[in-house]
């Protein structure tokens, strides 16, 4: 496979994502190169692969994420990096690595339990969570670290509550996503484990797994004997016809759920503070309520789309943009790129909290788009307006540390003066 002529950015590497979002390179990919060859060669430990192509334009990534006929979730998964050929049957069973008609039948079933009544029900709980986790920020002073006092507690408890999670078990939820998305990360120690061999062992594979799928069977039968108004108590008994879900598909939509439910608002919510706190003009705005909420939180979500990338696999041969890409080749769509598309959106580095329209991907598009989209708009709503409320001022107060993954667009730290 070769490139296209000229000097093609490389936006593979996990670490070039320390300093944020690489917008320059992203630029260049989109206008000169928007279906563009990257080199998948070894970095921070984890071996080469065979390379993929980078699809950076809006209408493009769109196309990609909708046409499952072409673009297939099922074939490689969707994660950049191969998984182990023995661990792809295992990876597939998750609706994620699915795609229709077998993904339908999965997203039905879990849809009856992520109803939009049970969510909005949740509202009140997260509403006086955000107003907890604020008061309590302000005991540290003029300037707080709102990652480690805010964010990570308010997606990781709200995930727990609408799960289902009893009190004592939700630091496994924490510990269980960390080594899912922070294994790029060489800051992120206890995320990585290895082999005897000393190379790095995919935190995806069935024996990384193996504790938390333990775990949601033990949940499982206890939501059956014991019933509530949460989500894994909907999953156990949710049934298609006379069918209960397997104990594999149990397992794989706790997987999905602990670590897309909980990372999604855990990395979008700091993004959102951030651009917040570097955008005085627009925070103003949304103070002064000449800015609807829901537009902001839309914005927000364009700006700083918590996950970066998707992977596909071509099922047969086919045409992206000019370029030719052949059956069994990786298209991975750029999430932040597409978001900033200049074709699509005026002045896309403008942050514009009254934007329409707004047609950004960040939940993605097609028939994998977010199940839990409604949640994370409500959890992100209700903490901007909390925090708004509870701080008069949010300001930088140092810089930022990024998550080093080119998968999940995540914050560390996030230092803000407060008052």
């Amino acid at each position: 496979m070769t490139a296209a002529a000229g000097r093609v950015p490389d936006v593979f590497d996990p670490r070039l994502l320390r300093d944020g979002i690489p917008h320059e390179a992203y630029r260049e990919l989109r206008d000169h190169h928007p279906v563009a060859w990257q080199e998948e060669y070894e970095v921070l430990g984890w071996p080469a692969g065979p390379g993929f192509w980078a699809v950076s334009r809006h209408a493009d990534v769109v196309r990609v994420l909708k046409d499952h006929g072409t673009f297939s979730s099922y074939l490689g998964a969707t994660q950049i990096r191969d998984p182990d050929p023995d661990d792809l049957p295992f990876i597939r069973r998750m609706m994620l690595n699915q795609d229709p008609p077998h993904h339908v039948r999965l997203r039905r079933l879990v849809s009856r339990a992520f109803t939009r009544g049970r969510i909005d029900r949740f509202e009140q709980r997260v509403r006086e969570r955000a107003h907890q986790l604020c008061v309590a920020a302000r005991e540290f002073g003029n300037e707080a670290d709102l990652v480690a006092t805010v964010t990570d507690d308010y997606a990781l408890l709200n995930l727990a509550d609408l799960l289902g999670v009893p009190r004592g078990d939700r630091g496994l939820l924490l510990e269980w996503t960390e080594r899912v998305i922070g294994y790029q990360d060489p800051d992120e120690a206890g995320a990585v484990v290895r082999g005897a061999d000393g190379k790095p062992v995919n935190p995806r594979s069935p024996a990384m797994l193996r504790e938390m799928f333990d775990y949601a069977q033990r949940l499982a039968a206890y939501k059956r004997r014991h019933p509530s108004d949460d989500v894994m108590t909907a999953l156990a008994h949710a049934t298609d016809g006379e069918v209960r879900l397997s104990e594999a598909e149990l397992e794989m939509f706790f997987f999905l759920l602990v670590v897309a439910g909980n990372d999604t608002v855990r990395s979008a919510a700091p993004g959102g503070l951030l651009a917040l706190a570097e955008h005085p003009e627009e925070q103003a705005r949304l103070r002064d309520g000449k800015i609807q909420l829901g537009s902001a939180v839309e914005e927000l979500l364009r700006h700083h789309p918590p996950v970066l990338t998707f992977r596909r696999t071509a099922v047969r041969d086919t045409e992206i943009a000019g370029r030719q890409v052949l059956a069994g080749d990786k298209v991975v769509v750029l999430h932040a790129s597409a978001n900033h598309d200049e074709r699509v959106f005026p002045d896309p580095h403008r942050l514009d909290l009254g934007r329409t329209p707004n047609p950004h991907v960040s939940f993605g598009e097609g028939p994998h788009v977010c199940l839990g989209a409604h949640f994370a708009r409500l959890q992100l709503g209700v903490l901007y307006e909390e925090l708004l409320r509870e701080f008069p001022v949010l300001e930088p107060a140092g810089r930022p540390r990024r998550l080093v993954s080119n998968f999940i667009n995540g914050i560390k730290e996030l230092p803000l003066r407060i008052a």
